[in-house]
Formats: C-alpha cells, sequence, structure tokens
C-alpha cells in the first residue's frame, strides 16, 4: 500500500491529508482561532463527583468541565491535591517526589479518592464537541517521536508497537526499553523506533523525561485551574506520530512549513529526509488524487459508490446510520450475488468514510438483505479487515436477522463535518454547508487554478452571499498583489453561504476554472 502525506497551508487554515493508494483516508485540519487540545496537560480542579455515574467533572478553566470518567483515573492522584497539614518543601528545595500509590483495578475505588476542591493534573484525550467539555485522565504520557513515557506507573510496564511484528525485533527493543527506561515509568516503544539503535530511544526518552519534570515543576508552583503544558501544534505532531517508513512522501506546498518539517526530522529520522518534497506548482495541491473532491464529499450525506450503488450517511443525537442502496448497478448475477457485490464496495468506503470524517460512537449499517450465512460472515470479515486499516480503537457486532451491522469507533477530535461546515440557516439547522473559512479556501484555490492559465494583471468580481459579504471583501482584497487580480466583490441573498461565482467582463467563468 503506498501512503502519502499531503499537506496544504494558508492564512486561514493548515490541512493535512493521508493518503492511502492515492485515496484521501483521513484529515485533518487547524485554524489559528481554534487550536487543538488533546494532548495538552491541566493542572484542573475538582468541580463535582457522581459515584453513580463514575465520573467526575473538573474545572480546567474551559467554558464547560472536562469530564473524567473513574477508569482514566491513574495511580497518582493524590499528587496535585491541595493538603494543608503536609509537609511541603522549602522554596528553595528540589520538588518533593510525587508519592506512588498501590494499583487499584475497582475503578469505584479510583473514585472514591476524589473530593470536590481536590486539584488533580489531567491530560486531555478527546476534544470537546456540541456543548460537551473534553474528556480527561490523570494517566499522563508524554510522547516522544520514539517512545511514549508514561509517569509514576508503579508497575513499569513496557509495551512495543503492534506494528512492529518481527519477533527478533520485539524482543531486541523489549531488552532496550528495560535497560533505559527510568525506573517508576512505564514506557511504549512506537513503530517509528524499529531498526532504531540504543543512543536514538536514550536521546528520545532523555527528551521526554525532562519535559515531564518541566510539567512537574510547574504544576507544584501553580494553581488550579491553569494550562501546564501545550502539546505540540497539529502539523508537528502528525509528523511525530504519523510519518514512519511505511510513509513514501511528505507533500508540503509551503516553504516555511517545509523548512521547519525537514529540520525536525533531520535530527530525529535523517533516513526519512530525502521523502520530504516541496511542492512547486501553481496548480493547488489538494487538487492532487482529487482530495478537495473528497473533502467536499465528506461533508455531504449521499455517497455514491464505484459501482453506481450510494450509501446515506444520517447522524443523529443517538447514533450514525449508514443505508446502503443498489442504485445504478446492473448486475448480471442472482439477486443474492447482485446484493452481495454492492455490500462489499459499501462496507470498503463505509469504513473510509468512518476514518475520513471521524465518527464516533455507535454506528448501525443496514446492509442490502443476504440470505445466505457464508455472506453474511464474508462480507463481516470484510469489515473487520478494512477497519484494521483505522488507528481509532473499534467494537464491531456480526449481522444480524435484520442485515444491519451494529458498530461503535471511538473519537479523538469532532467530525470533521463540523470542521468544514456549519448548520444550514435555511433549515435551522438539520443541514450544513461549508463554513466561511472554507468559502475563502475555495474562493483561493479557484484563483490560484485562474492564474495558472492567465499570468497577466486580471479584473474579476466576486459574488457572496450578501450576509457574509463584509466578512469576506477585505480577505478576497488581500489577495490583489500576491496574484495580480483587481478585485470587486459584490452580496446577492439567492447565493449558498458556502458557495461563490466569479465574473469576467459580466461573464460567468467559475466553472471554467473549478469552485
Amino acid at each position: 500500500m503506498k501512503k502519502e502525506i499531503i499537506i496544504n497551508a494558508t492564512d486561514a487554515e493548515t490541512r493535512i491529508a493521508i493518503v492511502e493508494d492515492e485515496r484521501l483516508v483521513e484529515i485533518f485540519v487547524e485554524r489559528p482561532e481554534k487550536n487543538r487540545m488533546v494532548g495538552d496537560i491541566y493542572k484542573g480542579r475538582v468541580a463535582k463527583v457522581f459515584p453513580g455515574m463514575k465520573a467526575a467533572f473538573v474545572n480546567i478553566g474551559m467554558k464547560q468541565d472536562a469530564f473524567l470518567h473513574f477508569s482514566d483515573i491513574g495511580d497518582n492522584t493524590h499528587e496535585y491535591a491541595v493538603i494543608n497539614d503536609a509537609d511541603d518543601a522549602d522554596d528553595n528545595e528540589a520538588p518533593v517526589k510525587p508519592f506512588n500509590h498501590p494499583r487499584i483495578h475497582n475503578h469505584d475505588n479510583h473514585g472514591r479518592f476524589l473530593r470536590v476542591g481536590q486539584e488533580i493534573l489531567v491530560q486531555v484525550i478527546k476534544e470537546p464537541i456540541y456543548n460537551k467539555g473534553a474528556r480527561v485522565t490523570s494517566e499522563i504520557s508524554i510522547p516522544g517521536r520514539f517512545t511514549v513515557l508514561i509517569p509514576n506507573d508503579p508497575n513499569e510496564m513496557i509495551g512495543i508497537s503492534r506494528k512492529i511484528n518481527t519477533v527478533p525485533e520485539r524482543k531486541r527493543l523489549r531488552r532496550l526499553a528495560k535497560e533505559v527506561k527510568p525506573r517508576d515509568f512505564g514506557l511504549i516503544v512506537r513503530t517509528n523506533a524499529e531498526e532504531r539503535d540504543e543512543e536514538v530511544l536514550r536521546n528520545d526518552i532523555r527528551n521526554c523525561l525532562d519535559t515531564w519534570h518541566d510539567i512537574d515543576t510547574k504544576a507544584q508552583k501553580m494553581s488550579a485551574p491553569n494550562l501546564v503544558y501545550k502539546d505540540m501544534e497539529m502539523v508537528s505532531s502528525v509528523i511525530r506520530d504519523l510519518f514512519s517508513n511505511d510513509v513514501s512522501r511528505v507533500l508540503i506546498d509551503d516553504k516555511k512549513l517545509y523548512k521547519s518539517i525537514s529540520n525536525y526530522i533531520s535530527t530525529t529520522s535523517p533516513q526519512l529526509g530525502n521523502r520530504i518534497e516541496l511542492y512547486r506548482s501553481n496548480k493547488p495541491i489538494f487538487d492532487l488524487y482529487n482530495i478537495e473532491q473528497d473533502l467536499q464529499q465528506s461533508i455531504e450525506k449521499k455517497v455514491p459508490l464505484k459501482n453506481g450503488g450510494y450509501i446515506i450517511i444520517e447522524h443523529t443525537e443517538a447514533l450514525i446510520s449508514v443505508d446502503v442502496n443498489s442504485g445504478k448497478y446492473i448486475g448480471r448475477g442472482s439477486y443474492e450475488e447482485n446484493s452481495m457485490a454492492v455490500n462489499m464496495v459499501a462496507a470498503r468506503e463505509t469504513c473510509r468514510q468512518l476514518r475520513l470524517r471521524d465518527i464516533g460512537g455507535l454506528i448501525v449499517i443496514d446492509f442490502i438483505d443476504l440470505h445466505d450465512e457464508r455472506n453474511k460472515k464474508k462480507l463481516f470479515e470484510e469489515m473487520k479487515k478494512e477497519l484494521r486499516k483505522d488507528r481509532a480503537k473499534f467494537s464491531i457486532l456480526p449481522m444480524d436477522e435484520y442485515g444491519l451491522i451494529e458498530m461503535t469507533r471511538e473519537r479523538i477530535r469532532p467530525s470533521i463535518m463540523f470542521s468544514l461546515s456549519e448548520p444550514c440557516p435555511a433549515c435551522s439547522g438539520t443541514g450544513r454547508v461549508g463554513n466561511r473559512t472554507t468559502l475563502f479556501d475555495k474562493i483561493e484555490r479557484w484563483v490560484r487554478r485562474y492564474k495558472e492559465k492567465n499570468s497577466f494583471f486580471s479584473k474579476l468580481e466576486f459574488v457572496v452571499n450578501s450576509d457574509i459579504l463584509e466578512q469576506v471583501k477585505p480577505k478576497i482584497k488581500n489577495m490583489r498583489w500576491r496574484y495580480l487580480i483587481f478585485s470587486r466583490v459584490t452580496g446577492e441573498q439567492e447565493i449558498r453561504m458556502d458557495e461563490f461565482r466569479v465574473l469576467q467582463k459580466n461573464e460567468d467563468i467559475t466553472e471554467m476554472y473549478g469552485s
């Protein structure tokens, strides 16, 4: 399988696409006004404890309190609690080494340690979504390029990435991990560590340890709620976590970002340096492999299949439903054979869409009815095979008597639908349209396609929805000298908020250069 990372950076946003065999499978979007939170570490204060829910809510200084399930409470929960009768270290002394409590496997017992007002160190593991706060854990982990360090682990657990599947290499890394791991820490050896020597792992662990000591020192001195540690920006974290030997190329269309990533990789994984390329064409980088088209499709309910069928993806409060339809597919076999042909393609596309849209929670897939139990089993196995390509955790049940497959998928960040779109004002939020940042990026990509074929100074009129005219106008005007265009921006009430038109000498030329 050919795997590539394609990075598109503009003033408004940075987008990172993961492409497998020239098909988009994952997308990350980062905007200046909406910072990523996963990996950030806070010193919080317990706001509420609900033993019946086996959960607590922690004030970390955000609009909504963070959610802490008892199963996410580690054994070092007491460390940062404010205990007035404790012997505190003098200002001149080194911080007192945190006290490690014996590991407790009962989640209820974990929760008994919490009390309202207690200060606790937590790390974000899921982004906030809708009106829900972030999900956090008190089991802190410090990720490096090759290892993940787990502070205050009394079991001193060592884990080796499942993607390292050669037995001699797993044994070598486990032996090496035991030698270099600090005492009272757990350690996970990442896929990138495969075939790396001892000194590389030692340096990586040393960097993680320095980071932890900084966090620990700051946390001891800070009051709650407070941000103690900010994880890497989206691009850096994707490169750190996903750029490994199985990635054939990283293609970037921004010089500054290209230099930054090249410098980072030259110090951590120099053997991968020749796989990083600067994209120099005027043609928008996401026009490669039809990434832009796939992105637009990712916010739509209907997804066409290559054999003429289609699937409908519906979001509700309780679950996500996927309905499989044969559409224009005309098979030459029996009903069972034709149904199986559509279902198999639909299963692969559904798994791709779950990754691409980052859909989490309960998912119910309504396949076309099958009667042969062997076909039902084959379809189920195909779903499992495709889901194993996904980094998110999943659980799936075999097809039931009604032709339904039920599954759950871990959600880490909000679905891409909420990054690329906003509720449609025409239907009171029951549908969605592309948001304003996405609209401006679409306009800029259109201009780049236009300038690829028209190098002279041009006069163009852009038409957008009247309600967003004043917001969009200055951004389009700012493109004047970058792309050598003289632009006039006008508004029409009838045009959708995620659409635009371009006129030249009163002629609509929008479709000539894509939209």
